[in-house]
């Protein structure tokens, strides 16, 4: 019986010798990130105010805001699987009579896959795509980084007859979702 203790505790002995190679296991988590933001080095909300043609004249069309260009949106984004990501983009109501018209330029910030701006559309109430095709991307954070958004309005004749007097509020939302 000793003898047998004795060469089953050299057998086991035996498969727990070192080698020239041994492994391991690294488990590495990467979340899914869905965060997106805007960001400017001035006013995040603004006016557009239409103005009176000058000289003051019987006949003249309101003038047009200028564009604003001083809005830059950022997010960062892990896709899941192969699923990529979009901008989506809309406002709370419109405005009688005023296109309120809506462009993202190509981030040249951050890395990854920023995906691609849609060209310039006018806002609805319904979401709509601004960019798509993001990857697993990040456009660093903070005004003059990301995307530049650049908003611009107009009243065409076709809706001119629309246009009230008076000051009407939107709120326009961005949202990063899957495509």
């Amino acid at each position: 019986m000793i003898v047998l203790g004795l060469g089953l505790g050299t057998s086991l002995s035996a498969f727990a010798q070192d080698d020239a190679d041994d492994t391991h296991q690294i488990s590495v988590v990467v979340p899914t990130v869905a965060l997106l933001d805007l960001e400017t080095s001035s006013v995040r909300n603004f006016s557009a105010a239409f103005t009176q043609a000058t000289p003051l004249e019987a006949g003249d069309k309101v003038t047009a805001p200028a564009a604003n260009s001083t809005l830059w949106l950022n997010y960062s984004s892990i896709q899941t699987a192969e699923i990529s990501k979009k901008v989506l983009v809309e406002t709370s109501a419109l405005v009688p009579g005023v296109d309120i018209n809506v462009v993202a330029a190509a981030s040249t910030t951050g890395s990854g896959d920023k995906g691609d701006p849609t060209t310039a559309f006018n806002l609805t109430v319904a979401p709509q795509p601004l960019i798509t095709g993001i990857g697993s991307a990040y456009t660093v954070s903070g005004p003059n980084n990301g995307h530049l958004l650049t908003y611009a309005f107009a009243s065409n004749n076709t809706n001119y007859a629309d246009l009230r007097s008076g000051t009407v509020t939107v709120t326009v939302k961005y949202t990063l979702a899957d495509e």
